[in-house]
């Protein structure tokens, strides 16, 4: 396993972090979840991301009992806040309140007193960022995370972040975007606003939810028990991307992944650690061996034309448009 620096801090993650997303407390029994946290353990993974929504809060409760007897020192541990997490008026969004609130309830479920990286899991439009800022501050200054972050953002509201943050002496190091070889929608505006304030990208679904593994095949029906098949596990979120097209498109990789000597999965990952911005690339299991699988693309490089060639087949149905990166317009 290779590290790299979250940003310009001078805290380094591991290439390939271990996300529990839609596994832990929902598509993968507890007692699966550990083998696979321990299996990424092995395997040289020390950073691991999560969010308080995930699963209902779950995920944070399965993943602190995974790392349970671990040295806390040597593990990087991620989460987030913004979506809703109980039933009442203030318990959504980046207020002081909820914020307040939802850290303490992060900290107790991952049975830590502290997180590496606390991220704004979205934009809120409906709470002043002076205000969301601030919170993170006094979070930081009471030792309950150790620098901050975001999730989706769009470039101005990052720059508009940045500044704040620089005001209140705190380090906004991170973004956690949608980032893949067919999902490119940072490239054109938060990629270059990110490399000149410093921050790193911690990217979700760089196997775009299993589609670049190429296990989905045009005209046929999706793996029995794969996420497709799955409506607890994102079935609604992948089916975007099983037109025929893309599909196709991503067939064409085969090849070229062979002619590499790698796995689709690890040309997958290899594609998105190419981008210096990229400080790690996010990856879920609901087995130890995939994790196996994945960690072989750490450190590897893509030569100019095989990055030429992969370019050339996904082209047709790679997205790019910035305005896809959104938060929502109200309060979830």
């Amino acid at each position: 396993m290779e590290f790299r620096h979250l940003g310009r801090s001078g805290l380094l993650v591991s290439e390939i972090s271990y996300g529990n997303w839609i596994t832990h407390g929902s598509q993968v029994e507890a007692e699966q979840a550990t083998a696979c946290v321990h299996t990424a353990l092995d395997l040289g993974i020390t950073t691991f991301d999560t969010a308080d929504v995930y699963a209902g809060t779950r995920a944070e409760v399965v993943l602190g009992d995974a790392l349970k007897g671990q040295n806390r020192d040597g593990l990087e541990i991620f989460t987030k806040v913004f979506w809703r997490t109980g039933t009442g008026r203030n318990d959504s969004g980046l207020s002081r309140k909820h914020i307040m609130k939802s850290i303490d309830g992060s900290l107790r479920r991952l049975q830590t007193d502290y997180v590496d990286l606390y991220q704004a899991h979205r934009y809120d439009h409906h709470t002043p960022l002076e205000e969301t800022m601030e919170a993170f501050a006094d979070v930081v200054r009471a030792g309950k995370a150790l620098y901050i972050g975001v999730s989706e953002w769009r470039a101005e509201e990052i720059r508009a972040a940045a500044a704040l943050a620089k005001e209140l002496r705190i380090q906004l190091v991170s973004n956690q975007p949608q980032y893949s070889a067919l999902y490119r929608v940072i490239e054109a505006e938060v990629v270059p606003a990110s490399e000149e304030l410093g921050l790193g990208q911690i990217v979700w679904s760089p196997l775009a939810q299993g589609v670049l593994t190429g296990k989905y095949k045009p005209g046929q029906p999706p793996p029995s028990g794969s996420r497709a098949t799955d409506q607890k596990s994102g079935a609604g979120f992948i089916a975007r991307l099983l037109q025929d097209d893309v599909l196709e498109a991503v067939q064409q990789l085969r090849p070229l992944a062979e002619q590499a000597g790698l796995s689709m999965a690890q040309l997958g990952l290899a594609w998105v650690l190419q981008n210096p911005n990229v400080s790690s690339a996010i990856v879920g299991a609901t087995r130890p061996e995939q994790l196996e699988d994945n960690v072989k693309a750490s450190g590897i490089k893509l030569d100019a034309e095989l990055l030429k060639r992969i370019d050339e087949a996904l082209e047709p149905v790679v997205q790019r448009d910035p305005a896809l990166t959104q938060s929502p317009a109200t309060r979830p």
